[in-house]
């Protein structure tokens, strides 16, 4: 019997057993095996060199974001609108059969855009280009699931299933359970506060399934068996995404107003070309960039080539943008001075955990600057740093 068959008797299993108190303990075994049986699917084949049929390209720019739905629901020309790069697009279904990338230039940032083929049911189990195209969606910095208005809202419940097969959450955050294995001392079971999900046995049960009987569980939050599984698994990807809902031009206004007001939900008309700034501030809202400029000392800031960092959750500080400049500076840094939205005065006097945010003019001050001339000082800083110029060239050195 396969992986496949395996999978889907025990989906059955689960289907025919009622859910209540007493058989909580054994549903939570089967899920447990479905993601064992699952993360086998996925992995590589016995004796392959690791060369596959996949279609990655290689990364560029300053963030990248997927196109993931199902055939003939306009990827290929929301691709073409935004970037310029031509992706064939056809009336008829599975019209690009590999990935195209495009580059959109906003807001003076570059961020790649993938057109990946449609995908169908069943993806997760191999069907079609699936494993491929969910492949290149794991490396994405944003997922756009585009979707047709006119059909059934069967198909993102759907794709959502199709990528939860496979170890995608979308628009969700890890779950706050510590887990860490150990070589000798049992199982340790702890947590903060009150649970109603799982219990001290049912936890033991998934983790001998995973053939762990040594291991440190800490839950902080009221998690489900599926986060204690996911956690155990520890190949989940987090990821954010938003619902393109495309041709809102062929439906009534009140559906438009409802699909709209849905979470991270958006609507856009390719052929009219209806909306796609706001698609454009939504993706670069999600992703979560901060452009941050540079002033070298006694010059003006450099506002034609920002450095781009990603936010991410706890937002980024003056101690990410020191190592995305060089690895060594951090240690040389004395302070930084911080012009923008997050200073309370101008300039602000910093440290290496200021959170910096979009458009922040930044200049770096080292503990130790370069003697001026072999005059035995070092220069000194000042708000004014031409006038420092003028007095200098004043003031020529003695030889």
């Amino acid at each position: 019997m396969g992986i496949i068959e395996k999978i889907k008797e025990i989906e059955a299993e689960m289907a025919r057993t009622q859910k209540n108190k007493a058989t909580e303990y054994h549903l939570g075994q089967l899920k447990a095996k479905i993601a064992k049986l699952r993360t086998q699917l996925l992995e590589p084949p016995k004796g392959s060199s690791g060369a596959g049929e996949g279609f990655e390209v290689t990364k560029f720019g300053h963030g990248r974001v997927a196109l993931i739905g199902f055939p003939s629901v306009g990827k290929s020309t929301l691709l073409t609108m935004l970037t310029g790069t031509h992706s064939e697009a056809a009336s008829y279904e599975f019209t690009t059969l590999t990935c195209i990338p495009g580059i959109i230039h906003y807001n003076d940032t570059k961020i790649q855009l993938l057109d990946l083929p449609g995908i169908i049911e069943g993806a997760s189990e191999g069907k079609g280009r699936g494993r491929q195209v969910i492949a290149v969606a794991k490396s994405a910095d944003l997922v756009l699931m585009v979707l047709d208005a006119s059909k059934s809202e069967g198909h993102r419940q759907i794709l959502t299933r199709e990528l939860e097969a496979v170890g995608l959450r979308l628009n969700k955050r890890p779950p706050q359970i510590y887990f860490k294995k150990k070589k000798t001392g049992g199982i340790s079971f702890n947590s903060t506060l009150p649970l109603t999900h799982v219990d001290e046995k049912l936890c033991y049960q998934i983790l001998h399934e995973y053939k762990i009987h040594n291991a440190e569980v800490l839950f902080r939050e009221d998690a489900t068996v599926d986060d204690l599984i996911d956690v155990i698994e520890g190949n989940r990807k987090y990821m954010k995404c938003v619902y393109v809902y495309n041709k809102i031009d062929v439906i009534g206004i009140d559906d438009v107003d409802r699909l709209a007001r849905q979470p991270n939900s958006i609507v856009i008309s390719c052929n009219l070309k209806l909306n796609l700034d706001r698609l454009l501030a939504r993706m670069w809202e999600e992703m979560g960039l901060v452009r941050i400029y540079t002033k070298p000392q006694g010059q003006q800031p450099d506002f034609s080539d920002p450095v781009v960092l990603s936010s991410g959750r706890g937002g980024c500080n003056v101690e990410d943008f020191c190592n995305h400049i060089h690895r060594s500076l951090v240690k040389d840094v004395k302070y930084v001075l911080v012009w923008g939205t997050s200073a309370r005065h101008y300039p602000q006097h910093c440290g290496l955990s200021h959170t910096l945010q979009d458009e922040d003019v930044v200049q770096i001050v080292k503990k130790k600057e370069k003697e001026d001339g072999g005059r035995g000082r070092f220069k000194s800083h000042s708000n004014t740093p031409a006038r420092i110029s003028d007095r200098e060239k004043k003031a020529p050195l003695k030889t």
